[in-house]
This record gives C-alpha cells, structure tokens and sequence, in this order.
C-alpha cells in the first residue's frame, strides 16, 4: 500500500546506535523522491520513465506517483510527448534565495576587516570554486599603503596555502570525491605528491608557509569548516614583516587571531 510507506519498521537484525536511529526515522516515499531528483539531476538531458524505473531498481507502480507529484510541485517537467522527465529551475531557485557564498561574505567581511585593522595585516577569504580556489572576499589595513589580494582571483588548489589548506580539511576517505566534485582533473595523482604535506596541516590545525607567488611573504591559513569538520572555505593572512617586527611576536599574534576568525564563522554555520 501507497501509505505503508511511512510506517517505522524496527530493524529485525538486531543492530543498534546508528543503524536503529536511521531505521526509527524511515521516510522511504520521501527516500524515493530525492533519489528521483538526485538521478535527474546528473543527466544533461531528460529520461523517460523505463529509464529512470531502471536506474532506481524499483517497479513502475512504486515510483509513478511520486515522479507525478514531482511534476504537480514544478520540480520536474514532463515533456509534451508525456514520458520524458527533466528538472526544472525550481531547485536551483530555492538554493539561490539564500545563496551560501553571499552569506558567509556578509558574515566574514566585518571581521575580516577587524582583523586586518588589529593586526596590520591584509586577508583574503577562499572557496573551491570549478577546479581552483576562488577569493570571494578582502580585506586589508589602512595606511598610506595596501597589499591585497584581488577579489576574482584564481588560485591552485595544489600549490597555495588556501588551496592545501581546503584539501587537509577534508576527510582524507573523501578527498578524492571533494576535489572532483570541485571539478579538478586527476585528483589521485596530485594528492599522492602532497598526501604528507596535508597530515601535517591538518594535524596542526592550520596552513603556515612561504607564499607560492611572492618572495618574503608568509601565507598562513586557517580553515573554516562545517559541523562535520570539513573545510568549505578557508581564511588566508598574507603576513609581511613589517621593520617593527623583527621577532616572531607580531607572526604568532596574527596566526591566534586569524584562528579565532575561522572558529567563530566555523560555528555560524
């Protein structure tokens, strides 16, 4: 029955924690549209019914109405021929009504500029974005002079401290999915080259280095990660000595605030 669906059934193989959890909190029609969705979504065109019953594994009845729905709710469109499915904007327009990008730089740029006015020092905010890390926000010091990163800019994932940074703070199981998720190419092949290189950062907590572009500027890095601990985003100083700061005081005070920064956008998302 259509409504059986809904019904919890307690798991017959005794396991508990977890598994139980997952199996008290069964959805499986709510199971049955996402996975419809989810299959869409990775075509570049439209697929008929067949295909679709075919890819879940599942018999017509069992998805008919649901796909129905779908169409009902303008989450997917129907092909006037009657068995072609393709989704439509709708999801895309919901996840832009917020967008997650827009938000974490209105949340950032207030405290990035703090940071920079404290400390001397310019910062930049990056995100994976098509194959690179892309610096979406600024901030630099006042003063008679300015050193900043350009907003736009492009960076290698593989070779700059935002970059390397990003990637130790993924789960290292899945870094692999993330970077060609993020749309990189041969992600095994770069990651055995650096696989040390990334325990380190992440065992550490942070990025510090020699920048890869400029001679005499250090790059240090903080990630700002989701509740699961992966790096969505990093923070990156770009320290320059400055004549007063011949020790390394001025380095490590910057280096502990720029980790506060990054926990405290951390904890607001």
């Amino acid at each position: 029955m259509e409504g059986s669906d809904d019904v919890d059934k307690k798991p017959a193989n005794g396991l508990g924690g977890e598994q139980e959890q997952d199996d008290k909190y069964r959805a499986p029609a709510l199971d049955k549209g996402l996975d419809i969705l989810e299959i869409l979504a990775e075509q570049s065109g439209s697929m008929t019914r067949t295909e679709i019953v075919r890819e879940m594994g599942l018999s017509p009845s069992q998805i008919f109405r649901m796909l129905e729905r779908l169409v009902a709710r303008g989450y997917v469109a129907r092909s006037e021929g009657g068995d072609r499915y393709s989704l439509t904007m709708k999801m895309f327009l919901l996840a832009n009504r917020h967008p997650p990008t827009r938000r974490l730089i209105a949340q950032a740029q207030p405290l990035m500029d703090n940071f920079a006015q404290e400390t001397g020092q310019a910062c930049h905010l990056v995100v994976p974005e098509a194959g690179n890390g892309l610096i979406v926000a600024q901030a630099s010091p006042k003063g008679h002079w300015e050193f900043r990163a350009r907003v736009g800019g492009e960076l290698d994932l593989y070779t700059t401290g935002s970059g390397l940074t990003l990637i130790a703070f993924q789960r290292p199981e899945r870094r692999v999915q993330a970077l060609e998720h993020w749309g990189c190419k041969q992600p095994e092949q770069h990651l055995a080259a650096i696989g040390a290189h990334l325990e380190d950062v992440r065992a550490a907590g942070f990025r510090l280095g020699p920048s890869g572009y400029l001679v005499g500027v250090t790059d240090i890095s903080a990630p700002i990660c989701d509740p699961g601990g992966e790096a969505f985003a990093v923070l990156t100083c770009a320290f320059i000595e400055h004549p007063a700061d011949r020790d390394s005081e001025a380095r490590s005070k910057t280096l502990a605030k720029l980790l506060q920064l990054s926990a405290e956008l951390s904890c607001s998302h």
